[in-house]
């Protein structure tokens, strides 16, 4: 079993108390961004005064398939998309390594996105585990499930990663992933690495 190294560190200062939004966005796609724009309304409509924590997982995964891009190129993805979108504050990006322990999890990630806020998901098991950390719960209403299941976007990503007719990239991948974010992949050569990480994915993720 792979031994995860536990990368980046916490910050040194406690972090402030937010509302709390975590994903592994392998890769950023449009369920991530009906997530984020529905965590954003129900901030401003419950909670203005403290800012949105947008919390990336997986940050010392391995490359590979699963996990194309580093924490900090997802970091940069986000950001790239909340400057094109209307937020009224720029919400804060942080990156938590995993550490393959459920029951100790929330523990390890409050040292990185702070103590008991609001935490906002649609994942059932994600929501019991913040639950009985004594947090304050929100589930986002989450359609079409299937369709954006990180797999299935990753996967089609990979079989446009060796075209080169940007347009045609852009009709097959916008359907499931913001269009911005689909240029800045493009642009920055985030897809292009798809091609060399394997035959096929797995329904995983």
């Amino acid at each position: 079993m792979l031994e995860l190294q536990i990368f980046p560190a916490p910050p040194s200062e406690p972090p402030v108390q937010g509302v709390v939004i975590l994903g592994r966005f392998q890769p950023f796609h449009r369920g991530h961004a009906f997530m984020l724009e529905f965590a954003e309304r129900w901030r401003l409509n419950n909670c203005p005064e403290l800012p949105l924590i947008i919390a990336i997982g997986s940050a010392n995964r391995p490359e590979s398939l699963m996990n194309p891009w580093s924490h900090e190129e997802r970091s940069n993805i986000i950001r790239h998309w909340i400057e094109s979108n209307d937020f009224e504050t720029t919400p804060s990006i942080i990156s938590i390594p995993d550490i393959d322990d459920p029951p100790n999890w929330v523990s390890h990630a409050e040292s990185y996105h702070g103590e008991a806020g609001v935490f906002l998901s649609s994942d059932d098991s994600s929501l019991e585990l913040y639950s009985n950390s004594k947090w304050r719960v929100v589930k986002i209403p989450m359609e079409e499930r299937d369709r954006f299941e990180g797999w299935r976007v990753r996967e089609t990503a990979r079989m446009m990663s060796t075209i080169d007719d940007e347009d045609a990239v852009l009709e097959v991948l916008s359907p499931t992933m913001p269009r911005s974010v689909v240029d800045f992949m493009i642009e920055n050569g985030y897809l292009r690495r798809l091609a060399f990480m394997g035959e096929g994915g797995e329904p995983v993720g």
